[in-house]
């Protein structure tokens, strides 16, 4: 596709996506669905130049006002120019001759002279908002938790796209064999530094037609999502329920522990979502899963199992502001008013889930937050009117588990180690919070 056309159609893409009014994977690929002459190289810099616009769009806002023309047409400049410089800095310095090139190609003189301009401010005279790019009521929760050194690194790290990461389906393969399944595929990996089932890609690959993907020995999930699943620690032969099941990453993840006994239910209040879950199944060989749509989380269907689970986890919706690498709208599209009323819904999801937990059984509480108000503030608050479940230890369930290094994994406590807490910028994870009890 000439430049020109291809920054056309980010500027459009961009105008479709800043509403907010639905979430950007959504309407990216709405607009791959209604455009199939894209080919992949298109659609690849249409995402990359949509996600680092939203990564950065108080900074590039406010570089904007300056330049002329349509707004989305500027942000789509400067976006493109950024992901460019990133590209260029990720390849072979010897490799790589003009980034900059074929963006100019799509601009006029005038244009040229404005991206210059901009790129010639320097850091230092951008304004706090302008280098950390998060919403004003995000920043006073984040620091009162990390203080200011650990804030900055945390924005430079959600400034960043996710790596990506797989798990290792112990029922297909061992971890060395899908590693050396992928290699002939030309995909580069490393073991994952805490999860025993995972590992780090380099680079973003496709998938699709990997045979080690295809066959199901590995699938696409966050190293942190991996050690939820790993934390309920389910045996074979057991009862367990996945609460909030979605799509199914952490159901799979469970099946596999489980060896494809027992009884696994994977309950969610979306039907939809749970269609999504169907090929992952079909390809992980797993036969003990038995998704079940509900209609809320007092449902009939959950009440007949009171008493009767193993272990449950309670991977409860929330915010999803650990996940601002992959889905950097949220951090535009969530507000104060729409988390509390999440923290509502949070604690009552919780509380009829510890129902199904029986006598002994393991209760994880779990959400992709960063903020207190949905994790440790839902965990103590249920804590103090559940006085028949235990609080567990994270660090020292991690441990057993011989997991590497998982007093750094946790917080809280008198000895740090009551909760998980995984942050982008130390653990290299998406932001993942956990709370372990059992039943008495």
């Amino acid at each position: 596709m000439h430049p020109k056309a291809l920054l056309d159609a980010c500027a459009e893409l961009l105008a479709q996506v800043l509403t907010f009014e639905h979430p950007a994977d959504a309407v990216v690929a709405r607009y791959f669905r209604d455009r199939r002459q894209l080919g992949p190289r298109e659609r690849a810099t249409l995402a990359d130049v949509t996600y680092a616009v939203l990564r950065n769009k108080l900074l590039l806002e406010q570089l904007a006002r300056s330049g002329s023309g349509a707004r989305e047409r500027r942000l789509a400049i400067l976006g493109f120019a950024r992901v460019q410089d990133e590209q260029a800095r990720a390849a072979d310095a010897q490799a790589v001759r003009g980034p900059r090139d074929y963006l100019h190609g799509a601009l006029t003189e005038p244009e040229r002279q404005w991206l210059a301009q901009c790129d010639a401010v320097p850091p230092g005279d951008l304004l706090a908002p302008h280098r950390h790019n998060l919403p004003e009521w995000l920043v006073a929760p984040l620091k009162g938790q990390l203080g200011e050194e650990g804030f900055w690194a945390l924005a430079a790290s959600l400034a960043t796209s996710a790596p990506l990461h797989l798990r290792v389906n112990t029922l297909k393969a061992k971890r060395e064999q899908a590693r050396k399944e992928l290699a002939q595929a030309a995909i580069e990996t490393q073991a994952s530094p805490y999860s025993p089932w995972g590992l780090h890609v380099r680079g973003k690959p496709a998938l699709g037609r990997v045979p080690a993907f295809a066959s199901g020995a590995v699938e696409v999930q966050d190293e942190g999502s991996q050690l939820l699943a790993l934390l309920l620690d389910a045996k074979r032969g057991e009862m367990v329920a996945d609460f909030c099941a979605g799509a199914g990453g952490k159901t799979l993840a469970i099946g596999a522990a489980m060896r494809s006994t027992g009884r696994l239910y994977a309950f969610d209040v979306s039907a939809h979502r749970l269609e999504g879950l169907k090929p992952r199944l079909a390809r992980s060989g797993l036969s003990n899963v038995h998704p079940v749509a509900i209609a809320h989380e007092r449902d009939e269907r959950i009440k007949r199992l009171a008493g009767k689970m193993d272990r449950v986890l309670v991977d409860a919706p929330c915010s999803g502001l650990g996940t601002l690498r992959r889905s950097p709208d949220l951090k535009w599209r969530q507000t104060p008013a729409a988390v509390a009323e999440l923290t509502r819904l949070q604690a009552a999801i919780l509380a009829s889930a510890a129902r199904l937990v029986k006598p002994g059984g393991r209760l994880v509480y779990a959400t992709c937050s960063l903020l207190p108000d949905e994790n440790e503030a839902i965990a103590e608050a249920f804590g103090q009117a559940h006085a028949d479940f235990a609080p567990l230890q994270v660090a020292e369930l991690l441990a057993g588990l011989k997991v590497e290094q998982a007093a750094s994994l946790c917080s809280g406590g008198e000895d740090g180690g009551r909760f998980l807490r995984l942050w982008p910028h130390l653990h290299g994870t998406d932001g993942f919070f956990a709370a372990v009890w059992q039943r008495k």
